[in-house]
This record gives structure tokens, sequence and C-alpha cells, in this order.
């Protein structure tokens, strides 16, 4: 991908900062939007009015999510697409129970780094988990740095969520699909089918990581992102 053109937009996925993508290589620094919003709508709304007329779009997980949802919406703005270990699936009963739990927990007076916690085991490779006490505490730090507030309005959005293959299928602009081999929460399976269903776009399958891959595998991204 080519950013002289259109600035750099990432997303992070829930529970995630701006941090997600410190460690990337790029050529100019990225907007990094944190998503804040309790719906998709809402927050597709929001950032199309606070970001450029036209920019280069890339987000992990819920953030991909909402990237996809913003080029269905606006696909005139979206000049290059990136989505990183995602899920084009609406909710599954298994997924919108799990995400009420949650939000009980946060009413409840757990904090945020209690259930980045949790998911610590999916966040990250278990080499990671081990060896990487750098990478485990940059994990818990995004959020904090997120907070119950917003990680509350992340887990509302996150159950707002459609169905986005039909949309993938209007989708024209270049795309890069990336997927981690050992992700568990987004698989490889269906990071192909999104390829299948994006004419033109490649797939690009990071050995060695798991769902935070610009945390456990920088230089790959950034290689992804710049199409070195």
């Amino acid at each position: 991908m080519s950013t002289a053109s259109a600035p750099l937009v990432l997303l992070p996925g829930m529970g995630c900062t701006a941090a997600l993508w410190a460690a990337l290589d790029l050529p100019d620094a990225p907007l990094t939007p944190v998503l804040e919003q309790p719906s998709l709508d809402a927050e597709v709304d929001r950032l199309l009015e606070v970001l450029p007329e036209r920019f280069a779009l890339a987000g992990l997980s819920l953030g991909a999510i909402v990237a996809m949802a913003l080029t269905r919406r606006a696909p005139e703005r979206v000049s290059w697409l990136g989505l990183m270990s995602t899920n084009p699936y609406p909710p599954t009963e298994g997924q919108y129970s799990a995400w009420a739990a949650q939000r009980s927990a946060l009413a409840g007076g757990r904090s945020s780094r209690d259930l980045q916690a949790e998911l610590l085991p999916v966040l990250l490779s278990p080499r990671s988990v081990s060896d990487r006490a750098d990478l485990v505490e940059q994990t818990l730090l995004m959020a904090d740095e997120v907070g119950a507030t917003a990680l509350d309005a992340q887990l509302a959005l996150q159950a707002s969520r459609i169905d986005e293959r039909d949309g993938l299928r209007q989708v024209r602009c270049p795309t890069m699909i990336i997927a981690a081999r050992d992700d568990a929460l987004c698989s490889v399976e269906r990071h192909q089918e999104m390829r299948g269903l994006i004419s033109g776009s490649e797939l690009l399958i990071i050995e060695n990581c798991a769902h935070l891959s610009p945390l456990e595998q920088p230089e790959s991204i950034s290689r992804a992102i710049n199409q070195e």
C-alpha cells in the first residue's frame, strides 16, 4: 500500500488502544482512533465525521469489523483496506452471552484489566504469554487505558454487529487480509473465506502468531501494510 496520496487510519480491537500499533515501521504516523461508541452504526457515523475525506483503512478484530462497516457505508472514502484477525459473521448466541457476562462483571466492579487478563491465552500465543512479559504487560496496560466505561461501550458495539459478507462482495478497493496461524478467536478459514468474497484481495497468513499480531509480529504487519 502506498500512503502517499491518503493518510492511514488504524482501528484497534476491543480492549486495545493506539499502543497496539506502536511497534510498526510505517513511513508516516497513522491516525489511531479508539472505538468508543456503543453501536456499530454510531461508531461509523463518528468516524466518518472526524476522519479525512479519503484515507487508507486497516483494523484488527473489532476494529476490522468497524472497517468493514465503514467501507460498506462510504466506499468512496476508502482507498485501501486491511482486515486483520477478524470475522465477518454476525454474532452467535454464545458470543452474546459472553459479552453480556463481561458487561455484568464490569458493572459489578471488575476492571478492564481483569477481563483482559482472562483473555490473555487467546490474545497472545503461549510462547509470548510465558516468555514475553513486556507483551503481556502491554496488553494489560491497553486495557487499563481503555477503562471500564469504554470497554462496556465496545462490548455493546460487539453485540450490534451484522453479517458483513454481502458487503465484502461489493468491496472494490485494493484489500489485504491478514490472518494469524495460531489465532484461536478468528480462524484462518474465516480469512480464506473473506479472500474469496473480496475480488482481487490478497491473503497473508502469519506464522507463530496469535490474535494480537501487531504486538507479536510487528515486522510482518509493517511489511504487509507497506506492501514490501
